[in-house]
């Protein structure tokens, strides 16, 4: 995994707190909206963030419900930090340990790794291969898995998602 135990902690806060300021929808944080994509930015830190346009789940083949907190599609830029164009997902829930999480864009599959709630490309290069479909793609589909079970399928809208990345990229790309 290309997050060491520091970083991981580090960007799991900074994204809660982020998630948590994407869904205030912060007059102070939010720089712009694309469609279906939000641009947000704090000092040397931009993210752009996007909510699922469907969700499913399903356990034992049957749809079922589920309590889940916030769940979202982020990609991070920070120079200070080191962070460009870093794609992650909370999943609202915490995610089944060694079970890679699945995202789909058009033909093109890529495996996430999970760390509690969250889950981020094994590799930066991964991240740069993921932003390229999504600036291809119509949505994103992310599939994972719950400890208790179930699995869950989050499907995010890309519309918007380009014009958003440009934005967040020269703010703090």
């Amino acid at each position: 995994m290309k997050n060491n135990s520091f970083k991981i902690v580090s960007i799991a806060a900074l994204a809660s707190t982020m998630a948590v300021s994407a869904f205030a929808q912060s007059s102070t944080n939010r720089v712009n909206a694309k469609t279906d994509w939000s641009v947000f930015q704090e000092g040397q830190e931009c993210w752009i963030v996007s909510a699922p346009t469907n969700v499913k789940i399903t356990q034992n083949g049957k749809r079922v419900t589920a309590n889940r907190s916030d769940i979202l599609l982020f990609v991070t830029y920070n120079k200070t930090r080191g962070i460009t164009g870093e794609v992650s997902y909370t999943a609202g829930y915490p995610l089944k340990a060694n079970t890679p999480v699945k995202m789909q864009i058009g033909s093109s599959t890529y495996t996430l790794t999970p760390e509690g709630e969250w889950a981020w490309p094994a590799t930066s290069g991964e991240d740069g291969k993921i932003r390229a479909s999504m600036t291809r793609g119509a949505n994103a589909v992310i599939t994972g898995n719950s400890s208790r079970g179930k699995t869950t399928t989050d499907t995010f809208s890309l519309k918007g998602f380009t014009a958003a990345l440009e934005d967040a990229k020269k703010r703090c790309g």
